[in-house]
């Protein structure tokens, strides 16, 4: 028998709801676990009781397993000792517990995405909470917030995470390693209900194309149908000269966004809060998507603590197009929010067109004017884009027809 120790998982001080776990196979004396916790009184026999079922699932008979568990859920403990696992044992075996039923959701092409928060894929107290913040997307990321050495247990926890936490209803998105790297991490996430698949640093629609063809044979082997969404990050000169061919790569591109850190720090120049240096770009990427027809998202706003300035670039983002951005902390989301909401003198224009539109369609009529502006289809849609969003972040009642309609007649 090797001597060999295999350690997943994290023990710093502010590693909350974690464990970090150590295993060394044994040749004889069947399976000693050392646990350290501070809930051991009242669940260090559960504890205890699930380690020897995951090691024996896994044929595990002589081992020597050590826990230093920091309030761990059975859902990242179950990732933690996997992945000590894997590196003693070839298996072919994957530890699944069952998935939540209320996670068995779809999400749709044109729904709103104002506001994407990114969770490190490995630091499990950041994601347990996150979908409380309201968020219209959480990301768990497995690139750049992950430590290389990393990578592997990182795959294993937001598998299980996906499983495990509803995050309330949000899109599930998850940030993939640039391709082809990758393309191992599907493996991972489209057999456990991802709702959008995050490519960073695209450049080419044969990126996208890969990631496709990864997904359809993962979907085969596990005969599995749920609609994967991709959201292509464009990080690069060439990335965002190549962005209309990114965007229309593929019918399941609902969106294009932008990378800005990596952009910049490829130019040579600093990025400042205002965003006019990076101005060409981002206006680059908007007419490639809405000439694609669909969504484009801007950069995350990397000064968490500035948020006069967040709200401020918010406002510039959606005048110039955009339609949504990333952040990076909960705190960013109300700025988010507030900056790409529409303003009353918006939702009343809008109001006036969706209920103008309306009248003339009961009445048969085949042209419509606001005043002395005719009215077709883009021009309603567009209207009601601007309802669904107000109604959404609570700036208009859900039953505004009735209550415009109580009003016109008291009136």
């Amino acid at each position: 028998m090797n001597n060999l120790i295999a350690t997943a998982g994290n023990k710093g001080e502010k590693d909350r709801s974690d464990c970090f776990v150590s295993l060394q196979l044994t040749s004889s004396g069947g399976i000693a676990i050392d646990l350290t916790s501070k809930v051991e009184v009242l669940f260090g026999k559960a504890i205890r009781n699930f380690c020897l079922e995951v090691l024996q699932y896994f044929g595990i008979e002589n081992a020597h397993l050590t826990v230093e568990d920091k309030g761990a859920l059975p859902f990242v403990m179950a990732a933690r000792l996997e992945a000590a696992i894997v590196q003693l044992v070839k298996t072919d075996k994957e530890y699944l517990q069952e998935m939540l039923p209320e996670n068995l959701y779809s999400t749709t092409r044109d729904q709103h995405r104002l506001s994407r928060l990114y969770l490190p894929g490995n630091t499990p107290s950041l994601m347990i909470n996150a979908g409380i913040h309201a968020p219209n997307a959480i990301i768990l990321d497995l690139e750049d917030a992950v430590a290389l050495h990393k990578k592997a247990e990182a795959r294993l926890l937001v598998r299980n995470a996906l499983r495990h936490l509803s995050f309330m209803g949000v899109e599930r998105m998850v940030r993939i390693n640039q391709v082809p790297a990758g393309l191992e991490d599907l493996d991972y996430i489209i057999p456990h209900h991802v709702n959008v698949v995050v490519v960073p640093k695209c450049e080419s629609a044969s990126q996208i194309q890969e990631v496709n063809k990864r997904i359809k044979a993962l979907q085969q082997k596990h005969n599995i149908s749920n609609q994967v969404w991709l959201l292509p990050i464009v990080e690069s000169a060439l990335g965002i000269i190549k962005s209309y061919e990114i965007a229309t790569s593929a019918d399941n591109v609902v969106a294009v966004a932008i990378g800005l850190e990596d952009y910049t720090a490829e130019l040579g120049i600093r990025r400042s809060n205002e965003g006019t240096e990076t101005l060409f770009a981002r206006c680059q990427v908007i007419n490639a998507c809405k000439a694609a027809g669909i969504q484009a998202l801007d950069s995350v706003f990397s000064d968490v603590g500035d948020a006069g300035a967040l709200k401020a670039y918010a406002r510039q983002s959606r005048s110039i197009g955009f339609d949504g951005m990333g952040c990076i902390h909960p705190r960013q989301l109300k700025d988010i929010h507030e900056g790409f909401a529409p303003d009353e003198r918006e939702i009343e224009n809008a109001k006036k067109i969706i209920l103008a539109f309306a009248e003339a369609t009961n009445k048969g009529l085949g042209v419509v004017s606001l005043g002395t502006k005719m009215i077709d289809a883009p021009v309603v849609k567009r209207a009601q884009r601007v309802i669904d969003l107000a109604i959404s972040l609570g700036k208009l009642d859900i039953d505004w027809r009735d209550n415009e309609h109580q009003v016109n007649s008291e009136s």
